[in-house]
Order: structure tokens, then C-alpha cells, then sequence
């Protein structure tokens, strides 16, 4: 699996490490500010952080957007079944799995050394009902078991190839393959990341209007005005929206954010076209000094 735990120069421990069939350099740092907490960083790129003695902490901006939702989605404590495309370390599944005990879970990962290493690392809760499913996103959809369809209470959808999305689960096509795993109340949470105008943000949500009939967005305000590369959370549901209650919880956290739906959605997504499989690009990459983890940054 191509793991290294060797010794720097200076003597102190390396991060473990693996390298990826796909080329990329995965490593997981420890927390220097919090203890028993971890970043798995791939290519550079930190994808996911870990509390193994909070798992209901969510450190990442976008993921407590996600994270806001998921409470949302069903009365507190209540357990969900939760379909997660894109693993990483299991952040959102950790986080269910304490707030929602009970809960069943599908993960898809393409990378099955990613997921050994992680769970070596990184062990799930063992009584976590977490079951992960190696192959592509889209691929492993038609392989779900048959009970998943219109059983599903949330999807979430992360999956990235490095710093980004792959087109083939940026389409109409394939979000019309998740609408039928999702219960009529079901929601969909898609993290789309975006750089200047937005525009991949613009045709996401276009596209998810299509799809769903209730669409809204979760976005920092500057981002939002196009002012710097970030991400944008996407929700999506046949039904209302439950979310009475997620402005304030959004604006309240420690980097605050802004719901956008109803008129000003619409006026976000303007004249920008639905995603096909025919017309779908990989998202934008971000500049290396966005998310780039510096040399000895979590040392």
C-alpha cells in the first residue's frame, strides 16, 4: 500500500503516509491545537479533519454546513439512513453515527487503500453502522442495495479527485440517479467548490433546480460575491426545505455564512445552462496556495 512512518531528520516521527493508486500522496497530521483530533490531507490538499474524542466537532467550514443540515433533516437524536459519496475520513459518517445513534450508513470510495489507511489510522466507532463500498460514485449507484431506493434520509455528495470534482457527478443525469435513493423528505447535500464568478457554482445549481424542486444554497458572503475560491453547500429536496432554523445556526458559526434561496437564487443562477453528461467539466482548480498545506505545517 505504499504506507511510510520513517523518522525526519530532526527525529521526530513522520505523519503516516500512503501513496494512492491513482498517484496522490495521502498523510494524516495531528492537530497541533486540538489533542485527538487529525487532518488527511491528499496531494496537498487537506480533504478532511477528524476528532476522535468529539466526533460531533466539525472543524471544516463547509462540512458544519453540511453538518447544520443533517441536524435538520430529522427530529434530534432520531436515527437516519445516510448514503455519503466520497469518503476521506469519514467525517460526516463519525458525526451521524454520535448524533443520530442508530443511524445506517452507505459510504462509496474509489480509493480502497484511502479507506484502510484511514481505518488504520483513524478507527471507526465500532458501533457505527457505517458500510463502505469501493468503486466509483456513480459507478457503485446501480450496485446499491435495492432497499436504499426512496429509503434514503440524506446524500451527501464530496467527492473529489484531488482539489476537484470529476464531471461525471456534476450532471443531471447523475443527480436524477440520487433523487431516486432519497425519500419524498429526503434531502441532498453537494459541496461544490468555485473560484472567480462562480460560474461552475452557477450551472450546479441550475442544474439541481432542474432535478429537485426545493434548492438552496449555504455560502460565505465573500465567496458568494466572488471575492475569493471557496465552497458552496448545495441542498436539494423534493419537499420544503426544513430549514427555518439554519440561517441563524449559519450565521452564528465561527466563520459565518449566508442562506440563499427563493428570488435570490434565481437571480444567482440567472442564465446559466443545466449540466448534461455531454456539456459536464471537472469543477475549477484552485491555486496550489489555497489549500496547500505548507511543509511542516502540522508538525
Amino acid at each position: 500500500m505504499g504506507e511510510s512512518r520513517g523518522r525526519r531528520r530532526d527525529g521526530a516521527a513522520e505523519h503516516p503516509s500512503v501513496t494512492l493508486s491513482n498517484g496522490y500522496r495521502a498523510v494524516i497530521e495531528a492537530d497541533r491545537h486540538q489533542p485527538g483530533a487529525f487532518t488527511l490531507v491528499v496531494d496537498g490538499t487537506p480533504q478532511s479533519h477528524v476528532s476522535l474524542d468529539e466526533p460531533e466537532y466539525l472543524s471544516f467550514e463547509y462540512v458544519r454546513r453540511i453538518g447544520h443540515a443533517i441536524d435538520l433533516v430529522a427530529l434530534e437524536g432520531e436515527a437516519v439512513t445516510a448514503l455519503h459519496l466520497g469518503g476521506g475520513a469519514f467525517t460526516l459518517p463519525r458525526y451521524i453515527a454520535a448524533t443520530r445513534p442508530g443511524s445506517r450508513q452507505q459510504v462509496v470510495e474509489l480509493e480502497s487503500d484511502l479507506v484502510d489507511f484511514v481505518r488504520e489510522q483513524l478507527p471507526l466507532p465500532r458501533d457505527a453502522q457505517i458500510r463502505v463500498r469501493h468503486g466509483d460514485a456513480r459507478a457503485v449507484l446501480s450496485k446499491l442495495p435495492v432497499g436504499l431506493r426512496g429509503a434514503v434520509d440524506v446524500v451527501v455528495v464530496d467527492v473529489f479527485a484531488g482539489a476537484r470534482t470529476p464531471a461525471h457527478v456534476t450532471s443531471m443525469e447523475f443527480y436524477t440517479q440520487l433523487a431516486g435513493f432519497l425519500k419524498p423528505t429526503g434531502i441532498l447535500a453537494a459541496n461544490v467548490a468555485d473560484g472567480a464568478g462562480l460560474a461552475f457554482a452557477r450551472r450546479q445549481a441550475a442544474t439541481l433546480s432542474a432535478v429537485f424542486g426545493h434548492v438552496a444554497l449555504v455560502v460565505d458572503p465573500q465567496v458568494l460575491k466572488s471575492r475569493r475560491f471557496g465552497n458552496v453547500v448545495m441542498l436539494a429536496s423534493d419537499q420544503p426545505l426544513p430549514f427555518e432554523r439554519l440561517p441563524r445556526l449559519v450565521a452564528s458559526d465561527p466563520v459565518p455564512a449566508k442562506v440563499v434561496d427563493g428570488a435570490e437564487l434565481r437571480e444567482f443562477i440567472a442564465d446559466a445552462p443545466v449540466v448534461t453528461d455531454q456539456t459536464a467539466v471537472p469543477s475549477p482548480p484552485p491555486a496550489r496556495s489555497i489549500f496547500q498545506v505548507k511543509p511542516g505545517a502540522g508538525d
